[in-house]
């Protein structure tokens, strides 16, 4: 089994071991990971069924059973988009709003998780664009909870990557999240976003140039 291996040559070693202390899992646990998704996959699809089809017989209460379940995941996507506690709130709320009426429109072709993390990915990505329209800048959130190596200061750091990724246009932004922080594959992007694989391959490319022309200028200040 082969686990995928990211590629940190386009940014500077500082922040590519913060990235990689802060963000991804350990190679033990990817590959555990992988080994158990199948299974745990397949069982929460079936529960999930069981609830969506009580919403949509009339049970609403049911909902909040799907809500419970995929809060964090919900979170944790829109964590990567946004450091603003208020947005985060925002795009979670909006995400299962939008589920809960779209609900009828789930064809059960993919697990329930699948098409939850697509209505999350179109929310994010409106959240981004909106961002473009405001000239303030977005304040850090407290990054405590994470490591970086003690040679390099964190919360510069953060700083020059937030400050780089906030460059970036709304889908270079998110190809860039998607690829790299959630270590979606290709054919993963492709299918959450409606873009072609070949799409996805040259989008990335040009948002992983940008970033590290960004990533550079903002070292070097």
């Amino acid at each position: 089994m082969t686990v995928k291996t990211i590629c940190y040559d386009f940014i500077p070693a500082g922040i590519a071991a913060m990235l990689r202390d802060s963000f991804f899992v350990t190679r033990a646990d990817a590959v555990f990971v992988e080994e158990t998704k199948f299974v745990a996959e397949s069982k929460l699809w079936a529960d999930d069924m069981k609830y969506i089809d009580a919403v949509l017989s009339g049970d609403k209460e049911a909902f909040n059973e799907l809500v419970r379940r995929y809060k964090r995941k919900v979170f944790k996507i829109a964590a990567r988009f946004t450091r603003d506690q208020f947005e985060m709130d925002d795009i979670c709320q909006d995400v299962f709003i939008k589920a809960f009426r779209m609900l009828a429109k789930y064809r059960a072709d993919a697990p329930f998780e699948h098409w939850l993390s697509k209505i999350a990915i179109n929310c994010c990505y409106d959240a981004i664009r909106k961002q473009k329209t405001k000239a303030n800048d977005i304040p850090l959130e407290d990054v405590s909870e994470f490591s970086a190596p003690p040679a390099y200061n964190k919360e510069k750091s953060y700083r020059e990557l937030y400050s780089a990724l906030d460059r970036l246009s709304p889908k270079d932004k998110m190809i860039i999240v998607l690829l790299e922080l959630e270590e979606k594959s290709v054919r993963e992007v492709a299918q959450l976003t409606g873009w072609s694989q070949t799409n996805v391959k040259v989008r990335a490319f040009r948002a992983r140039w940008k970033l590290r022309k960004y990533l550079e200028e903002n070292h070097e200040k």
